[in-house]
Formats: C-alpha cells, structure tokens, sequence
C-alpha cells in the first residue's frame, strides 16, 4: 500500500503513543480511569477510521486506474489490423 505523506503518520502515531501512554500513566496512578479509557477508545477509533479511510482511498485508486488502461490493449490490437477496403 502506498503511504503518502510519510511524515504525516509518522508525528499522527507519535501523538497517538504519547497519548496511550499519559492513559497508561493515568491508570497507573489509579486515578482518572474513565479519561484513560476514554482516551484509549479514542485513539483506538481514530486509528481504526484513519487505516479504513487509507485502505477504502486505495481501492478507489486501484479501480480508477483499472478504467483509464481499460482500452489501452483493445486499441492496440485494432491499430495492428488493416482497415477495411471499400
């Protein structure tokens, strides 16, 4: 899969782990459970939304690519045929 802007998920998942890990230090501490859950299904949702988009962005990509070499094989074959004589 292509990954444009590298840089990009690069710092989105920096921020993600930073923020589990505040959640883990939360949870350590015993106070504030329901933030670093919350904090937890967050990230977890955003991430799993991010991937769907990327993976649906793909296909979309892959199918229109499919569309524009669609006739590029058929139009080769008819060049190579002689037209016919009337």
């Amino acid at each position: 899969m292509e990954l444009p802007g590298l840089r990009t998920w690069v710092i989105f998942y920096l921020i993600s782990f930073v923020v589990l890990l505040w959640a883990a230090f939360l949870t350590a501490n015993g106070s504030m459970l329901w933030v670093s859950l919350m904090l937890v299904i967050v990230v977890i949702g955003i991430n799993f939304i991010t991937v769907y988009a990327q993976i649906k962005q793909h296909s979309a990509r892959k199918a229109l690519q499919a569309e524009f070499v669609k006739g590029i094989g058929k139009n080769a074959e008819n060049e190579d045929e002689e037209p016919p004589a009337h």
